[in-house]
């Protein structure tokens, strides 16, 4: 009886992480479809780089009430329903990107996709994270979120697909149709938490408040500054990178190639790092991910040639997707199953208004003509405090293990 509880266990774990994994996948790719199709927006709708960041940075907005409300809603009515619905909208308007006729109705609807993306996100954290326990929570995690660099390094092999012919439209339709076709999977397949359950009839009335008692506030605020300035580095170069890169003089299939080494990178940061982090002491891996960071951003800025900047691209991608994860997984430990997912979600959220002034900050820096490298360096203070921020949660951690 005891072994064929373990199987079903296994079995369990395995189903909700796969599941998990694709919509993973999909969310990575349209994160990532932005900055593949900018050149061909810009040309379609002859956007300028201001006006490209405000595109960039709409979806991004999106992602905040959506990461927020999505966690807020988990915890009241269940993880798989909000992540269905969550990805049934970002599937839906990732097609009307592809249909969008003026700028106006573009970001309406890289809004309203980012909205879908951020609600499924916590959800997503939380589903993995509780269906795995403390001892495999690093590694579920890992497993899971890995599946959003692959998925950006999906729409960077569309991008160069694009480049023979087929349109900035096609990353979007990719995006578009496939979600939806996952959220039946979802329904027929994907098991409700089993701590959500448990916890459901004893849940508080004020979940948000408990994210501030009972010893939560100083960590819910660390948490909160990591996230903005980590998410910060990864938009811009999630989004800028490839027209950065242009405008280095490397032509548009080199830039893909570039996003596609970045993208392998954070897939394999994302698992490395997972797996090391509690095998790593706290200081060592707050300083690995950290100064990999500003040693990849200062890289990018200064290299010239195409094959050093593949190089910079992989460690970039390493460190800076590979210790957003990291905080990702660390996250679940601080809060009860009962506001967990509301925990995770306020501090996507947070992160998304890091991720959002990201594009914007270094659009207008672009416009004012500092270069790629004067974007690249003016991110270095905000990696030092989320390096001192994550540091304090990696020693918090120990103490701190909520099941």
């Amino acid at each position: 009886m005891t072994s064929l509880n373990v199987t079903t266990t296994t079995l369990y774990m395995a189903r909700t992480i796969s599941l998990c994994f694709l919509v993973a996948l999909m969310e990575g790719l349209d994160l990532q479809a932005s900055g593949i199709a900018a050149q061909g927006m810009a040309a379609a709708f002859q956007l300028d780089k201001l006006h490209m960041g405000w595109v960039f940075s709409a979806g991004i907005f999106g992602l905040l009430p959506g990461a927020f409300l999505g966690g807020l809603l988990a915890d009241r009515i269940g993880r798989k329903r909000v992540l269905m619905a969550s990805v049934a909208l970002f599937g839906l308007f990732s097609l009307v990107t592809a249909m969008a006729w003026d700028f106006n109705s573009l970001m309406i609807a890289r809004c309203l996709t980012g909205v879908g993306l951020g609600a499924a996100l916590p959800n997503l954290i939380a589903l993995t994270s509780e269906v795995a326990g403390l001892r495999l929570r690093g590694t579920a995690v890992s497993l899971m979120y890995c599946g959003v660099p692959l998925g950006a390094a999906l729409a960077a092999s569309i991008g160069i697909a694009e480049l023979a012919g087929g349109g900035w439209q096609v990353v979007f339709y990719v995006g578009g149709v496939v979600p939806l076709l996952i959220v039946p999977l979802l329904g027929l397949y994907l098991p409700e938490s089993a701590q959500f359950r448990n916890a459901r009839e004893s849940a508080p009335t004020g979940v948000v408040r408990g994210l501030f008692r009972e010893g939560a506030a100083l960590p819910t605020l660390m948490i909160w500054v990591s996230y903005f300035f980590t998410l910060m580095v990864v938009y811009i170069l999630i989004n800028w990178l490839p027209s950065l890169l242009v405008g280095q003089g490397f032509s548009g299939r080199q830039a893909s190639w570039v996003m596609l080494a970045l993208q392998f990178g954070a897939a394999f940061g994302t698992l490395s790092l997972g797996w090391v982090m509690d095998r790593l002491p706290a200081w060592a891996l707050s300083a690995l991910i950290y100064v990999g960071i500003l040693g990849s951003l200062i890289a990018l800025g200064l290299a010239s040639r195409w094959e050093s900047m593949l190089a910079a691209g992989f460690v970039a991608g390493f460190f800076a997707t590979g210790g957003q994860c990291v905080l990702y997984v660390l996250a679940p430990h601080f809060y009860r199953p009962t506001i967990r997912a509301t925990g995770v979600g306020s501090a996507v959220a947070i992160g998304r208004l890091g991720a959002m002034s990201g594009p914007l900050v270094a659009g207008k820096m672009l416009a004012l003509g500092t270069g790629t490298t004067g974007v690249m360096m003016a991110s270095a203070p905000g990696i030092v405090i989320a390096a001192l921020a994550m540091f304090y949660l990696s020693v918090r951690r120990n103490g701190a293990q909520i099941d």
